[in-house]
């Protein structure tokens, strides 16, 4: 099984790349499942029910989320309804969507899970002691289980890998926008990326317009972010996984630069 992981979303330019790129990578890979993180693919922040239809679209299957999950107030109305949205699991109980799902293609099942980190986030339920119920479940349906873990420390993700190792496909970071060259398999089959990276504007900071955020470092202002303008990057991870065992065969990153 080949499952193409995309890297944080950003805005429209992060829409326009993946039009782009995903029917090439689709003919040159043949993958069989595409997961998006998404989090900021609404106007750099959140999502919106057009937007998640533009992404299904495109080819994408699943979406994640993160910190900006409720960015858009209109997450609302269809997180709830929407199977292939997960937002993180360790969210407290009680509020509107899923921390994971299942999704059904030609190639058979995956599961996905989206778990976010404390480390420098919101103060959030424990991400390890969270995600074991969500793997246990899934485990009763599927045999490979994609985690995305969204946080911004390096330890933290990598620390969840190795938790994890051996129990699910594979653990990949979001979050950072910058894609990282760490990419590995563990010893006991679970791939790991400390973070996949964005698909967004690349001339920016982070995707954001780069005079913005030098002025706020300069002056410590608050100010509004607006996303950049100029090339365009797409990142993401293609990975093979043996669908018999759920371990991971292989994981190679992918890094694209498109013209404006």
């Amino acid at each position: 099984m080949k499952v193409l992981f995309i890297g944080d979303i950003v805005g429209n330019p992060g829409r326009r790349a993946v039009k782009e790129m995903i029917g090439v990578i689709k003919r040159e890979e043949k993958y069989d499942f595409c997961i998006a993180n998404a989090e900021n693919a609404a106007g750099g922040s959140g999502i919106t029910y057009v937007v998640a239809q533009e992404l299904y679209k495109a080819g994408i299957d699943v979406i994640t989320l993160g910190n900006h999950t409720w960015s858009k107030r209109e997450v609302f109305n269809f997180i709830d309804s929407d199977q292939r949205i997960v937002r993180p699991v360790n969210y407290p109980k009680g509020i509107p969507g899923k921390g994971s799902t299942i999704f059904e293609g030609n190639a058979g099942k995956i599961g996905v899970i989206n778990v976010m980190g404390r480390i420098y986030m919101d103060s959030i339920d424990c991400p390890f002691s969270t995600i074991e119920k969500e793997i246990e479940y899934l485990k009763n349906y599927v045999k490979v289980i994609v985690v995305d873990m969204h946080a911004e420390a390096t330890s933290e993700k990598c620390a969840l890998a190795w938790y994890l190792d051996g129990r699910v496909s594979c653990v990949l970071g979001t979050h950072t926008h910058v894609q990282t060259a760490d990419e590995r398999i563990l010893p006991c089959g679970t791939a790991f990326i400390s973070d996949v990276g964005m698909t967004g504007p690349y001339d920016g900071i982070l995707g954001v317009d780069r005079d913005i955020i030098i002025e706020k470092f300069l002056t410590h202002l608050p100010t509004r972010f607006e996303i950049a303008k100029g090339r365009i990057q797409f990142n993401a991870v293609m990975l093979e996984i043996d669908e018999v065992t759920g371990k991971a065969l292989s994981i190679k990153r992918i890094a694209h630069i498109l013209d404006n």
